[in-house]
């Protein structure tokens, strides 16, 4: 086959360094259109950014060259600095990251989801949110590691 072709939807969840609620209203909505670019300008596809003051969760779809893990060290880097850039003091992300699987067929579910990032967490909080995509994508974790 002469092309790589290929359809990687994946749902990227990541915080704030010590979920510190950085990511203010008046930040946030540039922050997520920031982040879009970064994934754009990476040839991967960019579905939706959304999220709350302390984490950011993207729906991605990944070019056939790139990996995910160099997509997050690109995000995390450009962003932070943006970030900073935009008066943030002290601004970081936390090392690490939480990256699902999605089908294809999922893809309006999963971006109604993100955009519904507050009315969700109303009822419950980061890591509840997470215990429940460790359970339902099969992922094994250690409470002591996973939150640092």
């Amino acid at each position: 086959m002469p092309q790589s072709l290929s359809f990687m939807l994946v749902h990227v969840v990541f915080s704030t360094k010590d979920r510190r609620p950085l990511l203010h209203e008046s930040v946030r909505v540039p922050l997520h259109a920031y982040l879009a670019t970064v994934v754009r300008d990476r040839k991967c596809d960019c579905f939706r950014v959304g999220g709350m003051a302390d984490h950011v969760h993207l729906a991605v779809r990944l070019h056939p060259t790139m990996s995910l893990a160099k997509l997050l060290e690109e995000i995390k880097t450009h962003s932070s600095k943006w970030m900073k850039a935009q008066g943030v003091e002290g601004f970081a992300w936390q090392r690490g990251y939480g990256a699902f699987s999605v089908s294809p067929s999922d893809a309006s579910a999963l971006t109604q989801y993100i955009e519904g990032q507050e009315a969700h967490h109303r009822r419950r909080d980061f890591q509840e949110e997470m215990r429940s995509f460790f359970e339902k994508y099969h992922v094994v974790f250690d409470e002591r590691y996973v939150w640092d």
